[in-house]
């Protein structure tokens, strides 16, 4: 595994391993840039936040790490990201088995509509081909994890539709979870929920931080703040600033962050 500290700005998480790394990572739709040479390590058991304006390539990072970005046709990539020591765009990696490991939540809930929570549960590992030995533990694990189990452990027939807002978004973070992923990816997770149910996500991120890797990409600036141990800032496709969340926030050292987390542009 690797051991290579992370770079000198995040100084304060020095000696964390690298889980995931790009380098001189580039995406394109067609001839358009998303990503411009993006270069960046992620921490092991950390959540870092990826915020930035829309448009400046945050989602797209993100789905280049478990190459979600190829599924969209006229899409390349350029550069290399690694999962440990693994180059995850080399021929002989199959994407499925990848997203295995590196495992993603949408922006808004999307349970499978015609199933039950529990099935909602183990539909990751089915569509896998996964062997499961006992289901039933396999789905309280996942609902457990995902903060969910107590909500709905009389109810796993129901379906999952008919859960609100945010205990879909938990049913769907349970399913990624099922997998058990080393990296988890979330793409504004709290975007369609409302107060109440972005607080137990919040709390829920802050938790699985001692298991997995977490990358979140969030609009939400005070969100970035309360749930990530880094945070890099994105512009126009570029990585402008890596660090710390609280050096970030406090002494940004480029300009163009402070001018963005102080609502100048955005």
């Amino acid at each position: 595994m690797n051991e290579t500290p992370l770079q000198p700005s995040a100084r304060a998480f020095d000696g964390a391993r690298i889980k995931m790394r790009a380098e001189g990572l580039r995406a394109y739709f067609g001839d358009l840039a998303a990503l411009k040479g993006v270069t960046l390590g992620l921490a092991e058991k950390r959540v870092t936040a990826v915020i930035g304006p829309s448009g400046c390539g945050k989602s797209t990072f993100i789905r280049c790490l478990n190459r979600m970005h190829e599924v969209v046709p006229g899409t390349r990539v350029e550069g290399q990201v690694f999962l440990e020591e693994q180059d995850v765009y080399a021929p002989e990696v199959n994407p499925a088995m990848l997203r295995r490991r590196v495992g993603m939540v949408f922006q808004k809930p999307n349970p499978f509509p015609t199933m039950s929570i529990r099935d909602n549960v183990l539909a990751g590992l089915r569509l896998n081909g996964m062997p499961v030995a006992d289901s039933d533990t396999a789905v309280e694990r996942a609902l457990t994890q995902a903060a969910l189990w107590d909500e709905v452990k009389d109810s796993l027939a129901r379906p999952g539709s008919g859960l609100s807002g945010g205990q879909q978004q938990r049913l769907c973070i349970a399913r990624a979870l099922a997998l058990e992923p080393e990296v988890l990816l979330m793409d504004e997770p709290c975007s369609a929920l409302d107060p109440i149910a972005t607080a137990k996500i919040e709390e829920l991120i802050r938790e699985l931080r001692e298991r997995y890797t977490v990358i979140i990409v969030t609009h939400n600036m005070q969100q970035a703040a309360r749930v990530a141990d880094l945070t890099a800032f994105f512009y126009l496709g570029e990585l402008v600033e890596y660090a710390s969340t609280d050096d970030l926030f406090t002494g940004p050292a480029d300009p163009r962050t402070e001018d963005y987390i102080t609502g100048r542009f955005g």
